[in-house]
């Protein structure tokens, strides 16, 4: 369980970095808010079209493990509509925080799967990835295009994340082999998305953020934690998974989510500071929800 909980201390870490050097050093806000868009519109689209482009991918091979891994995420998604209707919900708020509830981490996703399932374990979550961040991203950006006055099919065809992704399937399904000095180039950019992107999420934060509707906050971190890996856990049984494979699936489904949930809210005009607080609270649950999903499964597999 130490090891799993390990495995997402460094990128909490990051987020108190980018907290500390924002209030306490000459790179204030105003350096991050740079930051942000770099971020968003360079290094986290390069990092999912090299990602997607250089991972082989079988969906024919594993069909019952990429029907449980949508199906999560599209639950996720679907609990989050319905809570439009609560009453006197910031619809706004609800809009920019949503994502938190079904998005996740692919950083941690693709090591703790490592650590898990050795390589098959890697390709096993990679499909997961290559079929779920696109959908993901397409729920994000719909909810925050929605009610941010934003043209909702506009801002889907034109957003970074979602046109990085659908490139890199495309590229990957032709055979597209990047030259070396491409797969270089790429690598490096993509490799700076994760700290920058982390750090930003820490600039942004305010503690305060999540005081403003903590039941809200609350709701989306249990669909996060608690809800979809007991979602996942059972769909493992219901669509007779292998072993191996029923503990990516749910593995993936305790991740915490995705640091660029702030980036995004932020660069499309949602409440940042909020998102921000859900992203580091996400990531210190993960370091909880994954090791304790981990022992559910041994439980329940016997071993």
């Amino acid at each position: 369980m130490l090891t799993h909980a390990l495995l997402l201390l460094p990128d909490f870490l990051l987020i108190v970095v980018g907290f500390l050097v924002c209030r306490h050093t000459a790179l204030d806000r105003e350096v991050w808010s740079a930051a942000e868009r770099l971020v968003y519109w360079l290094l986290f689209p390069v990092l999912l079209f090299g990602s997607i482009v250089r991972t082989p991918l079988a969906p024919a091979a594993t069909i019952s493990l990429a029907t449980g891994g949508v199906a999560v995420v599209a639950i996720g998604i679907g609990l989050t509509v319905l809570m439009r209707r609560w009453p006197g919900i910031d619809a706004l708020r609800l809009a920019s925080g949503a994502q938190v509830a079904f998005r996740f981490n692919s950083y941690v996703a693709l090591a703790l799967a490592e650590r898990l399932g050795g390589a098959p374990g890697v390709a096993w979550i990679a499909l997961l990835i290559a079929l779920c961040v696109p959908l993901c991203n397409l729920g994000a950006v719909w909810s925050l295009a929605r009610h941010g006055g934003h043209d909702t099919r506009r801002e889907l065809l034109r957003n970074p994340l979602i046109i990085a992704t659908v490139t890199g399937l495309i590229a990957n399904q032709a055979g597209l082999v990047l030259p070396d000095p491409v797969q270089t180039t790429l690598s490096r950019i993509g490799s700076a998305a994760l700290p920058l992107g982390l750090m930003a999420v820490g600039a942004g934060l305010q503690f305060g953020g999540l005081q403003q509707a903590p039941k809200l906050a609350a709701s989306l971190l249990a669909i996060r934690h608690l809800v979809l890996p007991a979602v996942a856990l059972g769909l493992g049984l219901l669509l007779g998974l292998p072993t191996g494979q029923a503990q990516i699936l749910l593995a993936f489904s305790a991740l915490p989510t995705a640091s660029s949930c702030y980036v995004l809210a932020a660069r499309m005009g949602g409440d940042g500071p909020y998102v921000a607080g859900l992203v580091t609270a996400s990531t210190l649950l993960g370091m909880f929800s994954v090791p304790l999903a981990m022992i559910a499964f041994a439980a329940l597999h016997g071993h």
